[in-house]
C-alpha cells in the first residue's frame, strides 16, 4: 500500500537556485515535447533533447523523464474520459512550479533531521510525523507565496485486515454546514472564504492598482497569496480534524455520489450560482479523506446513488413523499406511519441504510 507525506523544506539561497532551474527544465521538456505532440513530429526522449540543449544536464535526469510520463498519461486520461478530462496544456510559469524524482538505491533519504535529494543535497526539514515505509518519489513543489514543500510517497505492507461493519453513520450532504448525519450532528462548517473576503477584497484592490512590473507588485502578490493560502490551509486542518474523529468513531460511512461540478453550476432563481458555496466547503477534498482514512483502517466508504430519493422517503416504512422536491420543505409527517422528519437527518438516515445495504450485499 502506499502512503503521502507533506512536510515543509527550507533551502538555503544555493539550493532555491537549483530547484528554480529545475522547475524550468522540467516545463521546458514538458511543452517542447506536448509542441512536438501537437504537431505531429517524431517523438524523441528527455536524453535525446540534451545533446541540443546542453544545460540541461544540469538537472536531475529523472525529473525530466517524470515530466515525460506526466505528458503521457495526460493523453492516455484524455483518451480514455474525453468528457472528464481536456486536452493537454502548455504550463506556465505563473502557476505552481514542482518536479518529481525517484528514489534509487538511497538517493532520496532523511538524515540527521533533513532530507537528501539528488542534485541538491541536504535540505533543511520540518519533520512533524514519523514516516513509515520505503521511500518510492518525491514532489518539489513552490507555492505562490514563495514557500518550499516536499511530497513523499511511500510504499509498506498493509497488515490491516478488513473489519466487518457494525457502526454505521450517514452523511447527507449541505451546501451550508458540509453535512448533516443520521446521528442529527451538524458540521457547522466555518466559511473560511466568505470570512476572508473582505480582506481579500482589500488586497486584491490594491494587487489591481499597482503598476505593472513595479517594485512593489511582487510584494503584494506574495501578500495575496498568503491570504488564499491560508484560507486552504484552515478549511483542510478543519476537514482533516472532522474526517478522522468521524473514521475513529465508526465502521462504515455512506455519502451520496454527486456530481459537484453540475452543482457547482446549477442556477438558483435564473441569477445566482451554488459554485461559491460548494467550493468553499470542500465536500470534494473531505470525500477522499475519509475514502483513503477508512482504507487505512479497513473500514468501508458506500457511496449511494446520486438519484437515489433520500429526502422523499420515510426512514421508519419507506413511503415516497414527492412533496419534499420542493427545498423549503424543512421538516414533514409521513402520512402512512405518522413519523415526523427533520429533512436532512431523515436524508441521512436513508443515505445510511442505502449504505448499509450496499456494503453487506
Amino acid at each position: 500500500m502506499n502512503r503521502g507525506y507533506k512536510f515543509r523544506i527550507y533551502p538555503d539561497a544555493e539550493q532555491r537556485g537549483i530547484f528554480a532551474k529545475t522547475f524550468g527544465c522540467v516545463r521546458f521538456v514538458y511543452n517542447r515535447m506536448l509542441s512536438d505532440k501537437l504537431e505531429k513530429k517524431k517523438s524523441v526522449t528527455p536524453a535525446q533533447y540534451k545533446e541540443k540543449f546542453e544545460w540541461l544536464r544540469e538537472v536531475d535526469s529523472l525529473a525530466l523523464c517524470n515530466a515525460q510520463m506526466n505528458l503521457k498519461r495526460a493523453f492516455e486520461n484524455r483518451r480514455k474520459n474525453p468528457k472528464h478530462f481536456g486536452k493537454p496544456r502548455f504550463k506556465s510559469k505563473k502557476s505552481n512550479q514542482s518536479y518529481s524524482t525517484n528514489n534509487q538505491k538511497g538517493t532520496v533519504r532523511i538524515e540527521d533531521g533533513k532530507i537528501r535529494l539528488p542534485k541538491v543535497g541536504l535540505v533543511k526539514i520540518k519533520l512533524h510525523r514519523q514516516i513509515i515505509g520505503t521511500i518510492k518519489t518525491v514532489t518539489i513543489t513552490k507555492t505562490p507565496s514563495d514557500k518550499y514543500y516536499v511530497s513523499i510517497l511511500t510504499e509498506y505492507e498493509n497488515q490491516v485486515l478488513p473489519i466487518v461493519p457494525k457502526k454505521f453513520v450517514g452523511l447527507d450532504y449541505s451546501m451550508v454546514e458540509l453535512f448533516v448525519s443520521s446521528e442529527g450532528e451538524r458540521a457547522d462548517y466555518p466559511k473560511y472564504y466568505r470570512r476572508a473576503q473582505k480582506r481579500l477584497r482589500r488586497v486584491q484592490k490594491k494587487f489591481s492598482r499597482s503598476k505593472k512590473f513595479g517594485s512593489n507588485r511582487e510584494k503584494i502578490r506574495v501578500v495575496l497569496s498568503r491570504v488564499y493560502e491560508k484560507v486552504t490551509n484552515r478549511r483542510k486542518d478543519f476537514l482533516h480534524k472532522l474526517s478522522t474523529r468521524l473514521v475513529n468513531e465508526n465502521d462504515a460511512i455512506s455519502i451520496e455520489d454527486l456530481d459537484l461540478k453540475a452543482m457547482a453550476k446549477h442556477k438558483c432563481g435564473g441569477r445566482f450560482s451554488f459554485g461559491k458555496s460548494i467550493s468553499d466547503n470542500g465536500w470534494g477534498i473531505f470525500t477522499r479523506m475519509l475514502e483513503y482514512k477508512l482504507k487505512w483502517q479497513g473500514k468501508s466508504l458506500a457511496k449511494v446513488d446520486k438519484w437515489y430519493p433520500s429526502s422523499q422517503l420515510c426512514s421508519k416504512c419507506d413511503y415516497q413523499n414527492t412533496d419534499t422536491k420542493n427545498l423549503s420543505v424543512r421538516e414533514w409527517t409521513c402520512p402512512k406511519c405518522g413519523a415526523k422528519h427533520d429533512r436532512d437527518v431523515n436524508a441521512a438516515t436513508n443515505i445510511k441504510n442505502e449504505g448499509a445495504r450496499i456494503i453487506c450485499a
